[in-house]
C-alpha cells in the first residue's frame, strides 16, 4: 500500500479505536504509526493493542510503527475538605507538606521536590493554567503564594511550574514499569514526557538498551534552552504543544514549533507536531478552517509527522480525522509553493560521508528527474539521511530488518519494504528495480538512483550511489 504523501500520520489509539476492524480502517485511511498512551492504558490492554497492530501489519505486508507514550511525572495538588474552593485574585494561598485536607487558605502539595526548588517570583499554574499563583515566600516545608488569576480549584488538580527547574527524573516508577512491559512486547518507539535536559533522555536510553528508539516530547520551558543537547541525545522529537502552551505564553508556541522543526531537520532527527491539530473533530465530522491551516503549516514546514490525539482515540469520527489529515497532506504537497518552501529550509549537509552521499543523491535524482531514490539500509540511517534532504523523488527504503521498517514509519517520505538482504551488488541493483517497479514507483525503461553502504549489511556505512535502468520485467541494469 503506497501513500501519496511524504508527511506521516501518527494516530493515537483509545476507547474509540481499540478494535481490530477500526485499527485496520485507520491504517487504510492513512495512519502510518500508532500511539499507545500509557496514561490511560494498562499493560494487558497495551499488549492486546500491540498484537492487533501486528496482525494488521502482517495482512498488509507493510511495516507499521508503534509508539508507546510514557506518562511522565504528573504533579498534582492534594485534596480539599469540601472537595473544592474558590480562589480570589490577590489573596494569599499556602502550599505545604501537611496532609490535612485543604481549605480556602491552604492545601497540601505532595511533592517535596517542588517545595525545595521553588523560589520567590516563580509562577505556579494550576488546572492547565486556569489558575495562576506567584510564590512570595518559600521554604522546604511551605510556599506562600499570591493568587494572580483566581478560579475554582478542586481535588488533585495538576500543577505546572514554568519557572522552576525541578531536580526530578523524567521517569517515575510507573514509567519504568510501563517501559519494561512495552519493551518486552516489542514496540518501536518510546515517547518520553516532560523532558527537561539531555540527561533525562540518556537515563531512559540506559534502560532501553537499544530495544526501541526514543522520542523526546518538548513540553517544558526548561527544555527549550537545552534543545541542541536534547536533540543530540534523542532519536526523534515531538513538539507537544498542549503542555508547552500551558507553561509558556500561547503566542510563543507557533514560533517555537518552527524553530524545533528546523533544528530537528538540521540534525537529521524525525520531528512530530502534536496536540489539538483537528481538535473539533472529536465531536464534528469536519474540522475548522483554522485547524486545516494548522495541519498545513506543519506540512509546509517539512515536519516528518503530524499526530492525532483524542481525535482518533476518543472522538466520534476517528477514521474521518485520519482521512482528513491524509487529504490535507496530499493537497499541500501538490501546492506549487510547497517544494519551494521545503527547499528553502533545507539544512547544509554535515561533513560526513553519509550526508555527502545523501546530498549528492538528491541532486542527481532531481537533476535527472528520476522517479525514485532507493535506499538499501540495515539500521535505517541511510534512509533517514536521504529523507533529511527532503528530495523531490520519493524514497524507497529496502531493509532485511522488520524493526528498521517499523522505525522508519515516522520518517518523512520513506516507503519501507522488508526484503531479504542483497547477496551482492548486482543482486542489490536488480531487486531495487523490481521492488520499485512492483510498488508503482517506476515504470519499465525509467532509471532509478540506488544508495547503499558497501560492504552490505554493515550499519552506518552509506558510501555508494548508482544509477540503474529498469527493464521490462522490473529488473534494474547498470
Amino acid at each position: 500500500m503506497r501513500r501519496m504523501r511524504r508527511i506521516k500520520i501518527l494516530a493515537t489509539l483509545g476507547p474509540a479505536s481499540t478494535e481490530s476492524a477500526m485499527i485496520r480502517r485507520l491504517f487504510e485511511a492513512g495512519a502510518d504509526i500508532f500511539r499507545i498512551n500509557m496514561s490511560h492504558t494498562p499493560h494487558d490492554k497495551m499488549r492486546e493493542l500491540v498484537a492487533t497492530i501486528r496482525n494488521v501489519e502482517s495482512s498488509y505486508g507493510r511495516p507499521i510503527g508503534i509508539l508507546v507514550d510514557l506518562q511522565g511525572p504528573k504533579l498534582r495538588l492534594g485534596s480539599f475538605a469540601d472537595g473544592a474552593i474558590q480562589l480570589q485574585n490577590g489573596q494569599s494561598f499556602v502550599l505545604d507538606s501537611d496532609k490535612t485536607p485543604g481549605d480556602g487558605k491552604r492545601v497540601q502539595l505532595p511533592h517535596p521536590e517542588i517545595l525545595a526548588a521553588l523560589k520567590p517570583g516563580h509562577a505556579l499554574l494550576l488546572d492547565d493554567g486556569k489558575v495562576r499563583l506567584i510564590a512570595e515566600e518559600t521554604s522546604p516545608e511551605r510556599a506562600v503564594t499570591r493568587v494572580v488569576i483566581g478560579g475554582r480549584m478542586s481535588d488533585r488538580k495538576g500543577v505546572s511550574l514554568p519557572d522552576t527547574d525541578l531536580p526530578v527524573s523524567a521517569m517515575t516508577p510507573k514509567d519504568r514499569a510501563d517501559l519494561e512491559a512495552a519493551l518486552t512486547t516489542g514496540i518501536d518507539w518510546i515517547a518520553l514526557s516532560f523532558v527537561q535536559r539531555a540527561e533525562d533522555v540518556l537515563e531512559a536510553k540506559k534502560l532501553i538498551r537499544g530495544r526501541a528508539s526514543v522520542m523526546s516530547k518538548i513540553e517544558k520551558p526548561q527544555a527549550i534552552d537545552r534543545l541542541p543537547d536534547i536533540i543530540e541525545a534523542s532519536d526523534a522529537l515531538m513538539v507537544a504543544r498542549g503542555d508547552l502552551g500551558v507553561e509558556l505564553p500561547l503566542e510563543r508556541v507557533p514560533g517555537l514549533q518552527k524553530q524545533m522543526t528546523r533544528l530537528a531537520r538540521r540534525a537529521g532527527k524525525p520531528v512530530v507536531i502534536a496536540t489539538q491539530m483537528l481538535e473539533s473533530m472529536i465531536q464534528a465530522p469536519v474540522p475548522t478552517r483554522a485547524e486545516v491551516s494548522d495541519v498545513a503549516t506543519a506540512v509546509f514546514d517539512g515536519a516528518d509527522a503530524i499526530m492525532l490525539s483524542a481525535e482518533s482515540a476518543a472522538g466520534k469520527y476517528p477514521v474521518e480525522a485520519v482521512s482528513t489529515m491524509n487529504r490535507i497532506g496530499e493537497e499541500v504537497e501538490r501546492d506549487p509553493t510547497y517544494r519551494a518552501m521545503v527547499t528553502s529550509q533545507r539544512p547544509e549537509p554535515e561533513s560526513t560521508a553519509g550526508d555527502a552521499i545523501a546530498d549528492a543523491a538528491r541532486q542527481i535524482a532531481e537533476t535527472l528527474d528520476l522517479p525514485a531514490i532507493i535506499c538499501w539500509t540495515s539500521s535505517g540511517s541511510t534512509a533517514i539521511r536521504v529523507a533529511r534532504e527532503r528530495p523531490n523523488p520519493p524514497v524507497v527504503a529496502i531493509t532485511p530488518n522488520i524493526a528498521t521498517g517499523r522505525k522508519l514509519s515516522v520518517v518523512w517520505g520513506v516507503h519501507c519494504v522488508v526484503a531479504e538482504d542483497a547477496r551482492d551488488q548486482d543482486d542489490m541493483v536488480d531487486r531495487a528495480g523490481s521492488i520499485a517497479f512492483r510498488d508503482g514507483f517506476v515504470r519499465a525503461g525509467q532509471r532509478v538512483l540506488i544508495v547503499a553502504g558497501v560492504p552490505l549489511g554493515i550499519p552506518g556505512t552509506t558510501n555508494m550511489v548508482r544509477i540503474a535502468s529498469v527493464g521490462p520485467s522490473g529488473d534494474a541494469d547498470m
